[in-house]
């Protein structure tokens, strides 16, 4: 019986693992079997964080738009009940940039907000 070995295809498949594992440390970058390994975990790592990113922006806009409001005399669950009966549909991400970028007009969305829920 022929022992198979697999060559090309085999000698490919390791290439491709081993460009993906460029900027690996030690024999994270230059070992097969860890090589391997190290991909596979960073594969895991990244669709998992594809999620976590869209969790983490939010709860940095929630935080933004948390602390502007309470320069302004208001907490952030009673500024977004103002703005929800006040009929404002901003999502949080618009709120938080002009939270930074133009206060002057977040200033006038907490108004409304405030006078909403009186």
């Amino acid at each position: 019986m022929v022992r198979v070995t697999y060559g090309a295809p085999r000698h490919q498949k390791k290439v491709r693992y081993f460009k993906r594992a460029r900027g690996f440390r030690g024999g994270r970058s230059r070992l097969w079997r860890t090589v391997r390994e190290t991909v596979a975990r960073a594969w895991a790592f990244a669709y998992r964080d594809r999620r976590q990113k869209k969790r983490q922006f939010r709860r940095l806009w929630i935080l933004r738009i948390n602390a502007a409001t309470r320069m302004r005399g208001l907490n952030y669950s009673g500024f977004m009940d103002g703005l929800k009966k006040a009929g404002i549909t901003l999502d949080r991400k618009q709120l938080s940039e002009l939270a930074i970028r133009e206060p002057a007009v977040f200033d006038e969305l907490v108004e409304k907000a405030k006078t909403a829920r009186a």
